[in-house]
């Protein structure tokens, strides 16, 4: 069994280093009062038991917390006394300087916990690694002086989460849609450089790849662009082209034919949309930003954003060539086709190309074999969509999330009258754990509303504290973003204030664990008939709370799907240190993302999405439903009836597969989760028996995006345990 000790280092579990503080304390105190030798080896047996009963690595705080427990069990009251004192003393000298010991365990590269904490970061690499030590810095500060003390303690219980506080000492948002048409249409200025429209399509994708790694370094969410601002170009260089192959018919005596200048044309434009597919495709997985890692970008795949019938046409190039590429998959250092993590596809499934005798069908059946090999793209239903997102003056509109799932609030612009998505972003998240909520409520339906109400009034403070962060933020801090285009055309030295409020941005209320808030209250899943209105009405009472915080604040809070990576682990340890181990609650080593269907339960893939639709429609500030799926390579025509049925039933999903390869042996599947002699979770070829994560690639969907650089304990066995709905 291995433990985690505070600086995030991994360490075999010892039972003499119990029995020797027990001791320390035991001496400490009259002889009359001590405990006995069996009694100190028997307490210390008894905490084992519970480690072990845990099935993860306990914290050194747990196990102390545990060693505090079996003294008094045993009623030595004074020798729990020195042991307390003793705890005491050594947490104070160690707040003297809170951060040393994490930085210390991050360069050596020995904090698990941080090792696992971003699916797509390489805690190894220098930059990731000095990423890391300004995050233990900046949430030193905010714990110590930014927040106050109760949302601090809550956090630290694990009741809220207060995301990305590694960010937060400096003024930065979460994700935002760039609005790449602005940019390349009216010219940027990057690292100080002016850069102007660009005269051909391939250049335009350079620029735009530009632009993606200076967003990424100027906030620290996740980024969207759609392809239609690109689509523009391929007209563009189709001129070009056309110029050249006239010139270059006439020097040779101008014999060539209306249709043979045609095909020359069309054929050399193929070769630069390729060209400029595979610039946006290989800089986006090499491209490093200031975190260390890829740019998190997504790529929205939308027809119905073309303006003509010629950009339609001209766009579904862009997109056939994004597809082709991306089943492809990118090179491992061994030569390799594997699957990469970006960027994130998401397809819009519309009337034009649904069904078989659509124009565009062969689009969405080239979207059906990339999923089915790569886990991309994801899905959006412009029918459910234009149903949800309707603005003030009832139009329902079609846009993309910022990165994995986080959605704007539909936003007309009071200047024009017109609606609004690209150039907007979001505030940040604050996170509520329901499980906690209904543990502490202990099945009390009245103390249930009374101690969420508290807790939602403890996220709201949360959020504002987000907010006021940002407030007076100078464009200068990022002029990529605020002077340039990316979000704004603001002045130099102006505040960003103005876009703070009125709706322009948003603000996240996130939300986690429905499944197990709605099995400590009831004892059934929420799945159950006469436990779904009890669910429902908790995602009512989460919408009244941002309703009720807009209409005080004139800023869009928004309900969140909190995706939980690395929270769903810390999370599920806060419960089990609180309430202990409850069954089917807090008996898993994760919590529920969301509103989702335990990963454990029985259920087909129809069902799951029709049942949780009903919750992503009470989800508007970000959701995305999954469903689990074997090897679908041999079997495309079950691929698209999914996707049909997702046109129909639901906003926005995926499906989950596996792609995964080793480098020992060759084998390309699905790479096991198996438990060492440890307990501790790992990854193993079950063709060879390689168990060194650095000798594969795996790959798999994390919450709403691919991961590669693998998981915490807490999230890897949601992954073992997921089931498979089709």
């Amino acid at each position: 069994m291995k433990i985690i000790k505070r600086s995030g280092a991994e360490m075999v579990f010892d039972i003499t280093k119990i029995i020797a503080a027990i001791t320390k304390a035991n001496n400490s105190v009259g002889e009359s009062e001590r405990l006995t030798a069996s009694q100190i080896h028997e307490a210390a047996a008894n905490v084992e038991k519970t480690c072990l009963e845990m099935n993860r690595a306990p914290s050194v705080e747990e196990i102390q917390d545990l060693v505090e427990n079996q003294i008094m069990h045993f009623g030595a009251f004074s020798v729990a006394r020195k042991y307390i004192t003793y705890r005491y003393v050594r947490a104070m000298v160690r707040q003297s300087n809170t951060t040393d010991e994490q930085i210390l365990s991050l360069i050596e590269c020995n904090n698990e916990e941080v090792k696992q904490e971003n699916s797509n970061k390489n805690p190894t690499v220098n930059s990731v690694q000095r990423d890391y030590m300004a995050g233990e810095v900046s949430k030193d500060i905010t714990k110590r002086v930014l927040l106050p003390q109760d949302i601090v303690d809550a956090h630290e219980q694990g009741i809220i989460h207060f995301h990305d506080a590694d960010y937060f000492a400096q003024h930065m948002h979460n994700c935002d849609l760039v609005n790449l048409e602005d940019m390349l249409q009216n010219g940027t200025v990057i690292s100080g450089t002016m850069i102007e429209k660009p005269h051909s399509f391939s250049t335009a994708c350079n620029i735009a790849t530009q632009i993606i790694a200076q967003v990424a370094s100027s906030q620290y969410g996740g980024q969207s662009i759609s392809l239609t601002h690109l689509a523009p170009f391929v007209q563009i260089s189709r001129e070009r082209i056309r110029k050249e192959v006239l010139a270059e018919a006439e020097s040779f005596g101008g014999f060539a034919s209306p249709e043979a200048i045609d095909r020359t044309v069309e054929s050399r434009l193929r070769d630069e949309i390729r060209r400029g597919v595979q610039i946006i495709q290989y800089q986006v997985v090499t491209l490093m930003t200031t975190n260390g890692q890829a740019p998190f970008i997504t790529v929205f795949m939308y027809l119905g954003e073309a303006r003509s019938e010629q950009e339609k046409k001209d766009l579904a190039l862009i997109i056939e060539e994004v597809l082709l590429q991306r089943i492809k998959g990118v090179k491992n250092e061994a030569g390799v086709w594997i699957t990469p993590a970006f960027p994130k596809l998401i397809y819009v499934l519309e009337e034009q190309n649904i069904h078989e005798d659509s124009p565009y069908w062969y689009l969405t059946r080239l979207s059906a074999k990339c999923t089915a090999k790569r886990m991309v793209p994801d899905y959006i239903s412009e029918k459910k969509m234009l149903e949800y997102k309707v603005d003030k003056n009832g139009e329902g509109h079609c846009y993309t999330c910022m990165g994995c799932r986080s959605f704007l609030t539909p936003y007309v612009d009071p200047e024009t009258n017109e609606p609004k998505y690209y150039g907007r972003f979001n505030q940040g998240v604050v996170t509520i754990n329901l499980p906690d909520i209904a543990l502490s409520a202990g099945g009390d339906i009245e103390k249930f509303w009374k101690i969420f109400d508290e807790r939602l009034e403890l996220c709201h403070r949360a959020l504002m504290c987000r907010h006021n962060r940002l407030k007076g933020t100078l464009s200068d801090a990022a002029p990529i973003l605020w002077q340039y285009g990316a979000l704004a055309r603001l002045e130099k030295g102006e505040t960003i204030d103005k876009l703070l409020f009125g709706g322009y941005s948003t603000i996240s209320l996130g939300y986690a664990g429905l499944y197990e808030c709605v099995k400590a209250m009831t004892g059934k899943s929420h799945t159950d008939p006469s436990a779904t209105p009890f669910a429902l009405q908790v995602m009512q009472h989460l919408n009244d709370a941002c309703a009720k915080w807009k209409a005080e604040h004139n800023i869009d809070f928004s309900l969140y799907g909190t995706p939980l990576e690395s929270t769903t682990y810390k999370f599920a340890k806060c419960l089990q240190k609180r309430f202990g181990m409850v069954e089917g609650v807090t008996d898993k080593s994760y919590i529920t993302n969301s509103y989702h269907i335990h990963v454990t339960e029985d259920i087909d893939a129809f069902s799951k999405l029709k049942f949780e639709a009903q919750f992503q429609r009470l989800s508007p500030g970000g959701a995305i439903s999954y469903v689990e799926v074997p090897n679908m390579q041999d079997n495309l025509d079950a691929v698209l009836e999914v996707m049909k049925y997702i046109y129909d039933h639901i906003m926005y999903a995926e499906l989950n597969t596996k792609s995964d390869y080793c480098q020992c042996c060759g084998f390309n599947g699905e790479i096991q989760v198996v438990t060492d002699e440890d307990g501790k979770l790992i990854w193993e070829c079950p063709n060879c028996g390689n168990r060194d994560q650095a000798k594969m690639n795996v790959a798999r969907r994390t919450c709403g995006y691919i991961g590669t650089q693998y998981w915490n304990q807490g999230r890897t066995a949601e992954i073992k345990d997921r089931v498979l709905h089709l």
